[in-house]
């Protein structure tokens, strides 16, 4: 049975701090706080160090008071004293010169577990039996609120002296010194307040008190003591254990039945009130037989030699093996099924989320690309041998359809939102076809499979073009020209050219796919959204695309609405890196004002001053200029300020000479740019951007501006 006990040692065990039978040393000095100057074991302030006192009797100094929390409230401390092993306190409410306020804190003897009978798990820090001269120390202060004047009872205190309170308004407040009692009752009263004190019996002398007299009580506070904890710590548990008021000393008596059962019996008769206490008294041990299994596993406690030696064999072997075995098993059962239950419901939604895919695209008539088995799709790729790239959406592979031509394959990861970005890619590019959109041939949902079937791109993404490296290939600006035009008619079509209006929200060389002939195909739709051409602006509840490409109505609220100027703005970003063939922050550049490119290039234009490009023609430079400008325009701050796509192909199309210079790109909202400020200005866009490659994200407004401020 080990097993069992170190399983229920794991979940139960409690630190072994609390129940030591003997007091720790102690070297810690003692702390002050205000008048109280001898705060030693087993109180200790907050600040001390950990291992100095008990965590149970921890004392706050606030305002050079020291204070007590008990039963959540907080109570000022007056004096302690190691002697007698008692405390006083008094409620924070209670002032010495005046008497015009009630107690904050309603605080009785039976708040106290040590006022029941059963005491053996009482886990109170503190007591409040205490006795002085054959006299209860802790007594009480009941306050009672009447509907009418109360004469024919001598122990109703007036309170008019004293208290706040006004007689015309129908009720009147009297207190009442020690326990009420049911005689005692008027009609028309209840209890509004109980507070202790510890002063009474040592003035009262069995005669009526006035109020005067009561507040006095109040102001000197009430007792309480740590006995349990000073007997357990000189005694052991199983010992009885009581404080000899006359000597100042802690007497044990060994080989005493705490519980006191056999006493009960004595002074209950009847079969019925005995069983009642047999009962009783079996749970008691067979409980506590179970602490003790728990807190040591390994070794036999002697309190369970003892019993096992004695009368009580049955109830050490129930709770020593019978209820830990049925505790453990009942454990490992509800784990087990938990466990079941947590893998059922995963499996139950993703199979939703599966059906809603394969449901939705099959209620989809006019989509031309060709549904596919998974079984298919392996064929295709003949084992996922050929990788062409990976990214957060997934992995491309090269395949071969039945026909022979080549096609990409991509193989989706498990995506969140029920696949909305997989069925917003097949939705939106499985309705079009144009020269300059790549092609979705077909696609797969079947299960937790998810695939989408393109033409082959041979020659990749546009960006291993334009931002080249030692060893990568190179093409022309005339080439990279055609490309700027290419892509700008196919973000046209979406725009314009569709029944719905098609937003890509994810514009960047890497979605840009160049075929054998270098012919661009915007590609990557899972950021798309669709919406009806008379709509001018979209509602979004999260921004979308990538850091660097991504329009400021993304996430500038104050500018204009999200539209499809949010795709311009990011062909304009794109277009000034291809006129560049440069990422548009240069953290590497040789000063600072070149650090943000759009910046530097404007000042180069408005001066008129030529655009410094490795081996270019003059008709080159004619084109670099253009795309330059163009950019310039698509990158303006406000959505209203930006051409629709459709008049950024006329101007790419036409004569340089014929555009106007537009104005200087602004970066955030009501920026002044100066100048001798562009070497700061500069240094705070870099922070927001990395030199690799972004990822596509889907983001809420408030962490993206966290991200790039």
């Amino acid at each position: 049975m080990w097993w069992a006990r170190v399983i229920l040692l794991l979940l139960f065990h409690r630190g072994s701090s609390s129940s030591t039978t003997r007091a720790p040393e102690n070297t810690c000095p003692p702390s002050s706080c205000g008048k109280i100057s001898n705060i030693s074991y087993p109180f200790r302030l907050k600040d001390d160090p950990k291992h100095c006192g008990d965590s149970r009797y921890e004392l706050s100094c606030e305002n050079n008071v020291t204070t007590s929390n008990l039963f959540a409230a907080k109570y000022h401390v007056q004096s302690i004293n190691y002697n007698n092993i008692t405390i006083r306190l008094v409620d924070p409410r209670v002032q010495q010169d005046t008497c015009s306020s009630l107690p904050l804190y309603f605080l009785s003897q039976s708040d106290f577990c040590e006022t029941y009978q059963d005491r053996q798990y009482c886990t109170d820090p503190y007591q409040a039996s205490l006795f002085r001269d054959g006299s209860l120390l802790f007594e009480h202060i009941v306050y009672l609120n009447c509907s009418h004047q109360v004469t024919n009872n001598p122990k109703y205190v007036d309170t008019t002296s004293c208290l706040n309170w006004n007689s015309n308004k129908g009720y009147y407040i009297y207190a009442m010194a020690g326990d009420l009692i049911a005689q005692d009752f008027q009609v028309g009263c209840h209890v509004i307040l109980v507070t202790p004190t510890s002063w009474l019996s040592l003035q009262r002398n069995h005669q009526l008190l006035s109020y005067v007299d009561m507040h006095k009580a109040l102001v000197y506070g009430f007792e309480i003591s740590w006995l349990d904890l000073a007997c357990n710590n000189s005694c052991g548990e199983s010992n009885y254990c009581s404080f000899n008021a006359t000597s100042d000393k802690l007497q044990c008596y060994a080989d005493v039945d705490c519980s006191n059962i056999r006493w009960e019996w004595m002074n209950n008769c009847g079969i019925w009130p005995q069983l009642r206490l047999f009962v009783k008294d079996s749970i008691v041990y067979i409980w506590k037989v179970l602490l003790e299994t728990i807190k040591a596993p390994f070794n036999r406690h002697p309190f369970i030699s003892n019993m096992l030696s004695g009368e009580y064999p049955l109830r050490v072997l129930i709770g020593q093996y019978a209820l830990t075995s049925f505790l453990v098993a009942r454990f490992l059962f509800g784990m087990t099924l938990f466990i079941a239950l947590l893998i059922y419901k995963r499996r139950k939604r993703h199979l939703s989320m599966f059906e809603y895919i394969e449901v939705y695209l099959q209620q989809q008539n006019n989509l031309n690309p060709i549904g596919y088995s998974y079984k298919e799709i392996k064929k295709m790729v003949r084992g996922f041998k050929d990788k062409l790239g990976e990214g957060g959406f997934g992995t491309v592979f090269k395949g071969n359809l039945r026909s022979g031509p080549c096609v990409a394959i991509k193989m989706l990861r498990e995506s969140k939102g029920n696949g909305q970005d997989f069925i917003s890619e097949v939705a939106t590019i499985g309705r079009i076809h144009h020269l300059n959109v790549v092609q979705l041939i077909g696609f797969c949902a079947e299960g937790s499979k998810r695939a989408l079937v393109y033409d082959f791109m041979p020659n990749g993404s546009l960006d291993k073009f334009i931002f080249s490296k030692e060893g990568s290939k190179n093409i022309s600006y005339s080439q990279i020209f055609d490309i700027a035009v290419g892509v700008a008619r196919g973000i046209a079509y979406l725009h314009h050219g569709c029944e719905m209006k098609i937003l890509h929200f994810d514009i960047k060389p890497h979605n840009i796919l160049l075929d054998e002939n270098f012919i661009p195909k915007v590609s990557d739709f899972g950021l798309a959204k669709l919406y009806p051409a008379e709509n001018s602006i979209i509602t979004m509840t999260a921004a979308r695309g990538t850091i660097g490409y991504m329009a400021p109505e993304l996430f500038y609220k104050n500018i204009g609405g999200v539209s499809y100027k949010a795709d311009v703005y990011s062909f304009g970003m794109l277009l000034m890196e291809m006129a560049s063939k440069r990422k548009n922050l240069n953290v590497h550049a040789e000063h600072s004002s070149q650090l943000y490119f759009p910046l530097w290039i404007y000042d180069q234009v408005e001066k008129e001053q030529d655009i410094e490009m490795e081996d270019t023609t003059e008709e080159e430079k004619k084109m670099i200029k253009k795309m330059v400008i163009v950019a310039l325009w698509c990158i303006q701050l406000k959505p209203d300020d930006l051409p629709s796509m459709n008049k950024v192909v006329e101007m790419l199309e036409g004569d340089v000479e014929s555009l106007n210079m537009p104005p200087k790109p602004l970066l955030y909202p009501n920026e002044t740019i100066e100048n001798n400020q562009r070497s700061s200005l500069d240094q705070t866009m870099s922070s927001g951007y990395t030199s690799g490659s972004y990822d596509s994200v889907e983001i809420e407004a408030n962490s993206l501006i966290e991200n790039i401020s």
